[in-house]
C-alpha cells in the first residue's frame, strides 16, 4: 500500500477504496494519443485490469502526442510498447493486449467481465457501437474526442443515457487528427480527464461523472460542462454499425465509393451507387440494405434518405476507420 499512500490519503479512497480499483477490470479501446495519457495514469492508480484493444504501430509523426512511445519503438505495435511501458510501472496492474481495431463483431467478447469501458479511439464509429454495445449491458463509458485545440470527454451508459441520446446524428464531417491536426497537450488533458472519471465512477464518487459533458476550448481557455441525465434516448432504433463479420449471405450491400476510390469493397457482389443516386435507387424491400463508406459519414446519410422513403431494414459499414 506505500505506493498508494498519497492517493489512499483521501478519505473518500482509504484502503477500501483502493481495493476497489485493485478489483476493477477496465476495458481501454484505443492506445494512441489519448490512452498514451489515461493508460499510466490508471495503472499508476492501481486499477487492477486493463484490456487494451488497438491494431496501429507506433509512427514517427504521432510521437507528439502519443507520450507513451519513443523513438525506439517506430514500427512496433502500439499494444506491446504500451504493455511493457505499464508493467514496469506498475507490475500490480495485469495488461491483456489485442492487437486489432475493435469492430462491432467483437464487442461481447471485448466487454466480458468489464466494469467500465474507456473510448480512446477517438473514432464516431467505434464510439457509436461501443455505446450501443454498453447501454444494454448498463456498463459506464467514457468517451472523448479532441481535434486542434478544442475536445470534450464525457461519461456514458451505466446509470446515464448512452451516447445517441446527446449525439443522435453523425457529424457532418469526418474530419480528425490525420486531417485537421491536433496539439498534444490538448489530447493529454482530454486523456487525463478521461482517467479521472474513469476513477470516479470506480469509486462511486458523487456526484457521478456519468450523465456529464465537458468541453474543453483551448482556442477561447474555457472549459464548460452539462448535464444530460435526462437525455431521452432516440424514438426509434439507430441505424447500427456493423463489420464485415456480421454480413449474411442475403444482405445487400451498397458500396457508396466510386471504383477509383475503392477498386476492392469489402465483398465480391455489391451494388456500386453513388451518394447522390440514392434518391432514386430502388433497392429490394425484402433485405437488409448494408451501407458502405469510408468512414461513415455518406453511409449514415444515405441511410437518412432510405428511412425517410421507408426501408427500415438498414445497416453501415465503415470500411476505413
Amino acid at each position: 500500500m506505500s505506493r498508494y499512500q498519497r492517493q489512499s490519503m483521501l478519505p473518500e479512497i482509504g484502503d477500501a477504496g483502493q481495493r476497489v480499483l485493485l478489483n476493477a477490470r477496465v476495458l481501454v479501446v484505443g492506445a494512441g494519443g489519448l490512452g498514451s495519457a489515461l493508460l499510466p495514469l490508471l495503472a499508476g492508480a492501481g486499477v487492477g485490469y486493463l484490456r487494451i484493444y488497438d491494431g496501429d504501430r507506433v509512427e514517427e509523426h504521432n510521437l507528439h502526442r502519443q507520450t507513451l512511445y519513443g523513438m525506439e519503438h517506430t514500427g512496433e505495435l502500439k499494444v506491446d510498447c504500451a504493455r511493457q511501458a505499464l508493467n514496469a510501472r506498475n507490475p500490480d496492474c495485469k495488461v491483456d493486449t489485442q492487437p486489432q481495431a475493435l469492430g462491432a463483431s467483437m464487442m461481447a467478447e471485448a466487454l466480458n467481465g468489464i466494469d467500465l469501458a474507456i473510448d480512446a479511439a477517438d473514432n464516431f464509429a467505434v464510439t457509436y457501437s461501443l455505446s450501443d454495445a454498453c447501454l444494454p449491458r448498463r456498463i459506464p463509458l467514457v468517451s472523448a474526442s479532441v481535434l486542434g485545440r478544442q475536445g470534450y470527454v464525457g461519461g456514458f451508459c451505466g446509470s446515464a443515457p448512452g451516447y445517441r441520446a446527446v449525439f443522435p446524428q453523425l457529424p457532418a464531417s469526418a474530419a480528425n487528427c490525420n486531417s485537421g491536426g491536433v496539439m498534444g497537450p490538448a489530447v493529454a488533458t482530454l486523456g487525463a480527464l478521461q482517467a479521472q472519471m474513469a476513477l470516479s465512477i470506480l469509486l462511486g464518487f458523487t456526484p457521478s461523472p456519468l450523465g456529464c459533458l465537458i468541453n474543453c476550448d483551448f482556442t477561447r481557455w474555457h472549459f464548460r460542462q452539462f448535464r444530460f441525465d435526462g437525455a431521452d434516448e432516440p424514438d426509434r432504433p439507430s441505424v447500427p454499425f456493423i463489420d464485415r463479420h456480421l454480413l449474411v449471405s442475403n444482405d445487400c450491400i451498397v458500396e457508396l465509393r466510386s471504383q477509383q476510390e475503392a477498386p476492392e469493397s469489402i465483398a465480391d457482389r455489391v451494388h456500386r451507387v453513388q451518394p447522390e443516386e440514392i434518391y432514386d435507387w430502388q433497392p429490394p424491400a425484402d433485405r437488409r440494405i448494408v451501407l458502405v463508406c469510408a468512414s461513415g459519414i455518406r453511409a449514415a446519410k444515405a441511410a437518412m434518405v432510405l428511412e425517410q422513403r421507408g426501408f427500415t431494414q438498414l445497416a453501415i459499414i465503415a470500411a476505413n476507420r
